[in-house]
């Protein structure tokens, strides 16, 4: 039996579905129970995607109970507030990783270099991976991609170029789970849920600190977000930008997911 570990950040959960439901090489599709999944399992129940959701201790059981000539995918969708605490995120992310390798024969992370916090897993986990092979998303110059938005819109090079090209009138990224998501990250100290009207202003302060002035609305030719269109404006509305939309896709996402089952001979 093949078991390929896939953890990730909630806000690349539509690529997920995206390659889960594009690969017939799968046999079974665990997920990883905790408070981040409903909108990923209703996604996958969207596709007709079948799954089955367990503990994460509970996992390496039902995994002893599959078939040894199955291909199985665990999936493991972690919070986007990780981010606020960088020590935080590498040590949940860094915790999980130890867990899911002890039954896994690979684990790739749905994450960037996230302020070069993961600059290093590979070499990290190089001595403590016990055969499990360990990868971080790339792009086609083998780079750790920055972050999400740089995964999203084909890696460094292209990121970079866009920054550069709004320099004079800087841009506030969305892609569809971050214009959905983007309540989620404490960056004021202060949640949507509990004081609205605080966090709003001190996020409008923030944004005003770096200088934005518009919206970037990134299609990434996905359509698991129905509202898309109707966040972003809300978004533009709430902290007076403008919106223009550049393209995004799924290259650097297929090519990781395809490279590590290469390595692990699932075809």
């Amino acid at each position: 039996m093949t078991v390929l570990s896939i953890l990730s950040c909630k806000i690349l959960q539509d690529e997920l579905v995206w390659l889960l439901n594009n690969d017939s090489d799968i046999d079974n599709i665990l997920i990883v129970k905790n408070e981040n999944i409903c909108e990923f399992t209703a996604k996958l129940d969207e596709q007709y995607i079948l799954y089955d959701i367990l503990p994460l201790d509970e996992i390496p059981k039902k995994l002893e109970e599959t078939d040894e000539n199955k291909v199985t995918i665990v999936v493991n969708i972690l919070e986007v507030a990780l981010h606020m605490l960088l020590n935080k995120l590498k040590s949940e992310v860094y915790q999980n990783m130890r867990e899911m390798i002890t039954f896994s024969n690979g684990i790739l992370l749905f994450y960037g270099l996230c302020g070069n916090v993961f600059g290093e897993v590979e070499k990290d986990f190089s001595m403590e991976s016990d055969g499990c092979v360990i990868r971080i998303l790339k792009d086609n110059n083998g780079r750790i991609v920055d972050d999400c938005i740089a995964a999203t819109v084909g890696g460094y090079s292209n990121y970079f170029k866009l920054i550069t090209e709004n320099t004079k009138e800087p841009a506030f990224f969305l892609t569809p789970m971050f214009a959905t998501s983007w309540k989620e990250f404490p960056l004021t100290g202060y949640d949507f849920d509990s004081n609205p009207e605080e966090a709003l202003k001190l996020s409008k302060m923030i944004n005003d600190l770096a200088g934005y002035s518009r919206v970037a609305k990134v299609n990434t030719g996905l359509t698991y977000v129905k509202d898309f269109d109707e966040k972003v404006e809300e978004y533009a509305k709430l902290f007076g930008y403008s919106i223009f939309e550049i393209s995004g896709n799924q290259e650097i996402f297929e090519k990781c997911y395809q490279s590590i089952k290469n390595e692990l001979d699932i075809v």
